[in-house]
């Protein structure tokens, strides 16, 4: 097969992470940069993971762009190619869009319908809504 049209071989396309990728992605947003081995010690503090399990899946993010890598001396040095913010966003946007037809207001219903919400997380919630509504109170 010709190498320039192998589909495995193009760059992949910046996508949602996966659930495996965002593990990873927030121990890099956690720790700002890191080499496999910095990144390895803290994804094993919650579970056993392989170094060339660690280096794949880095290498898959930064194809996706999710990461940058630089050589420093005879590694490579992991950094964030997306804010934790800007993800965030991204996802809520897919989330409100796929799940929940557009609608933020069903999103966050359906957030204030969960039990395990306390009242002083409705209450951050009011306050940020207050807050984003400016004093419009009469």
């Amino acid at each position: 097969m010709d190498r320039t049209t192998d589909p495995m071989r193009k760059k992949q396309e910046k996508t949602l992470l996966t659930e495996v990728e965002l593990e990873f992605m927030t121990v890099v947003w956690d720790i700002g940069s890191g080499t496999v081995r910095d990144i390895l010690a803290e994804l094993n503090k919650v579970q056993e993971r392989a170094y060339t399990s660690v280096a794949t899946v880095l290498k898959i993010m930064e194809q996706k762009g999710f990461v940058t890598s630089t050589r420093v001396d005879r590694s490579l040095v992991y950094s964030p190619a997306v804010p934790k913010a800007d993800y965030q966003k991204t996802t809520l946007k897919n989330l409100s869009s796929k799940l929940f037809n557009g609608a933020p207001a069903t999103l966050v219903a359906r957030l204030v319908d969960d039990e395990d919400i306390t009242d002083e997380m409705l209450e951050e919630m009011r306050a940020l809504l207050t807050e984003r509504l400016g004093d419009n109170e009469r």
